[in-house]
């Protein structure tokens, strides 16, 4: 589980984009979108094939 501490006085604003940043760099958001539905075995080869060509 990813952390981030806040300074003190620091904006929630500020924290929050330090979080999205660790969670992209880990890439837990993007796993995340791609766990949100089930994809059949054939969909995923169709969509790796594609990204190659």
């Amino acid at each position: 589980m990813p952390e981030v501490r806040a300074d003190k006085g620091e904006p929630i604003e500020r924290v929050l984009r330090k979080l999205k940043k660790k969670l992209d760099k880990e890439g837990t958001l993007k796993e995340l979108r791609n766990r949100r539905h089930y994809e059949k075995p054939s969909e995923i080869k169709r969509r790796r094939n594609k990204r190659t060509r």
